[in-house]
Order: C-alpha cells, then sequence, then structure tokens
C-alpha cells in the first residue's frame, strides 16, 4: 500500500502578514512535486488569511484547538471555528503544548477524539525527551502517546503520526536516518499489534526534528519515513526543498 507523502510546516508563534505572505507566495509560485500533500501549521490569528492567499492545493493547519465547540474558555479556539475558515487540520500534542504549557496525554487524547469527531483531520504529535532516551525508554514513551491517541480515533484516514524526538526540535541535533527509521518501524509494529495490520500499513508517520534542506533526502529515504513535519526551515525558501525531498 502506498502511503502519500506529507510535509507539513509548523509556523509556531513566527510572522506577520508581511512576511507570511511573501513565503506563501514563494510556496504558491514554487514547482512543488504532486505526490506530496503540504500542509502549513499558521498561528489561529493568521488562519483566515493564510488560508485565503494559500493555493488550494496546499493545506492548512491550526496549531492546536480546545476539546469542545463553544463556551467560557477564554484564549481558545474550537474544531467548529477552524473549520469555519476553510482550515481542515490542526497539529495536535506538540512538544511545546506538552512541555511549555503541561498539556497531559489525557487532554490531548480529548482533543483529538473532538478535533475528529467535527470533521478535521489531525496530525498528532509523539516523542521523547532527552533523559527518556538517554534511560532506554524511548519506546514506553512513544507507545504511552500513540495508545492516549489510537484510544480516541476512528478513522486513521484523518490522521497523521509525527514522531518528534524533543531533544531535536529546534536544537540542530537530528536523530540520525537509523534512529528516526528504528522508532518509526516500531511504531508501525505497535500499530499492528494494537489497532489493525491494515492500518499500520496505511497510516503516515512522519519524522519532525530540526529537519533542513540539507537531511531531508536521506531521512526520506527510509522506508516507514512517511514525511516531515518541519518547524523553523519551513518559514525559509528551503521549504521548498523539503516537499520535494522524494521528486
Amino acid at each position: 500500500m502506498s502511503r502519500k507523502f506529507f510535509v507539513g510546516g509548523n509556523w509556531k508563534m513566527n510572522g506577520d502578514k508581511k512576511s507570511l505572505g511573501e513565503l506563501i507566495q514563494t510556496l504558491n509560485s514554487a514547482k512543488l512535486d504532486s505526490n506530496t500533500e503540504v500542509v502549513c501549521g499558521a498561528p489561529a490569528i493568521y488562519l483566515d488569511f493564510v488560508r485565503s492567499k494559500l493555493d488550494q492545493k496546499l493545506g492548512v493547519a491550526a496549531q492546536n484547538c480546545y476539546k469542545v465547540a463553544k463556551g467560557a474558555f477564554t484564549g481558545e479556539i474550537s474544531p467548529a471555528m477552524i473549520k469555519d475558515c476553510g482550515v481542515h487540520w490542526v497539529i495536535l500534542g506538540h512538544s511545546e503544548r506538552r512541555h511549555v504549557f503541561g498539556e497531559s496525554d489525557e487532554l490531548i487524547g480529548q482533543k483529538t477524539a473532538h478535533a475528529l469527531e467535527n470533521g478535521l483531520c489531525v496530525i498528532a504529535c509523539i516523542g521523547e525527551k532527552l533523559d527518556e532516551r538517554e534511560a532506554g525508554i524511548t519506546e514506553k514513551v512513544v507507545f504511552e502517546q500513540t495508545k492516549v491517541i489510537a484510544d480516541n480515533v476512528k478513522d486513521w484516514t484523518k490522521v497523521v503520526l509525527a514522531y518528534e524526538p524533543v531533544w531535536a526540535i529546534g536544537t540542530g541535533k537530528t536523530a540520525s536516518p537509523q534512529q528516526a527509521q528504528e522508532v518509526h518501524d516500531k511504531l508501525r509494529q505497535w500499530m499492528k499489534a494494537n489497532v489493525s495490520e491494515e492500518v499500520a500499513k496505511s497510516v503516515r508517520i512522519i519524522y519532525g526534528g530540526s529537519v533542513t534542506g540539507g537531511t531531508c533526502k536521506e531521512l526520506a529515504s527510509q522506508k516507514d519515513v512517511d514525511g516531515f513535519l518541519v518547524g523553523g526551515a519551513a518559514l525559509k525558501p528551503e521549504f521548498v526543498d523539503i516537499i520535494n525531498a522524494k521528486a
């Protein structure tokens, strides 16, 4: 079963209308591999702006959402609001949400369930911290995180799993292609044992953590690496090179 290569750009809390407008122009005019699905994660306040300017063949994602449709939740946004802006994706469980803002596995699971029930597609993030890798508990950590997500998913065609070793995010350290492949392979085995063989074969597992134009081709050649979630490099013209990693 062939899995369509997927490249997400997570712009995080960066950009303004001028700089994002220039980035959008670059993406709209670039020759992008048509076999790659591209989704740009914009700051919530710019979702409408980005969706109106970005070529329709490229997707847009919110970087977070809440677990209910509306109500007295100051500062939050709901899947219904995201969809109202013409946006169809949301990033959930990013390590910065987990470790900077203290989101629990349970909350991320609830958000995942609500987003999917309301018709959004989800980029669900998992990954171990440096002390966890050094303690040899990478698998334990990512399997626990994956289980909470999996318990809340009915339709896996709407989910992309993003493995992001926390020690590699924004540090300039990248997991070696072999390290990434090893965890992706273990995740696929976990899916086979705990979800189904069909889902294990079809679900896209993408890698995140200091992906650049220089590292993307070798990472993309690994058989269980189905794409990337790109941070800093997604704000630069080299994002085009990463999108075209398989071309």
